[in-house]
């Protein structure tokens, strides 16, 4: 097995310059987003060993409501608040088992530069997105490959089979 690191980017928040940055809540749509990517994993069977989330209220908010669909309580990881990076995220698997799936939930850039840096993808991970990369040891080094990417959309889809949120 191989571990796997679950990059939920938050959901839509408020407009920058409304308040503080840091400070920034969900928008209603957002925690609609938040809810579809939890219960959309529970209708995949996902479970997960851990859960981290940035600091800032947007995503703090995202990984509550996210979890709460797989009873998983998200601890704080400042790194995620900004500059999180592939060593970052081999650190946090660095304290798991061989075949553990970690949610990560925090911010653009970010996200999309370090599965970039562990797989070699590109990808445009969209508000209330998810990519999954598994990490492996190859030769002492880590070494990612890109196993899922899923739109609002699709976790949508997901959560509410026969039923479509706007």
């Amino acid at each position: 097995m191989a571990q796997q690191l679950w990059f939920l980017r938050h959901a839509e928040a408020e407009p920058h310059g409304s308040r503080d940055d840091s400070e920034r809540r969900l928008t209603a749509r957002g925690e609609r987003q938040s809810r579809a990517a939890g219960e959309g994993l529970a209708q995949l069977g996902v479970e997960f060993d851990a859960a981290f989330t940035s600091p800032r209220v947007r995503a703090r908010d995202t990984a509550r409501i996210a979890c709460e669909s797989f009873g998983v309580d998200a601890e704080v990881h400042k790194p995620l608040a900004g500059g999180f990076s592939a060593d970052d995220a081999r650190s946090l698997l660095a304290g798991h088992d061989e075949d553990a799936r970690v949610l990560v939930v925090g911010h653009e850039p970010d996200f999309s530069s370090t599965v970039h840096e562990l797989t070699g993808a590109r990808v445009d991970l969209k508000k209330g997105g998810i990519a999954v990369v598994r990490v492996k040891a190859a030769s002492g080094e880590p070494t990612g490959e890109l196993i899922a990417l899923l739109r609002p959309r699709e976790l949508e889809s997901l959560a509410m089979p026969g039923d479509r949120q706007s």
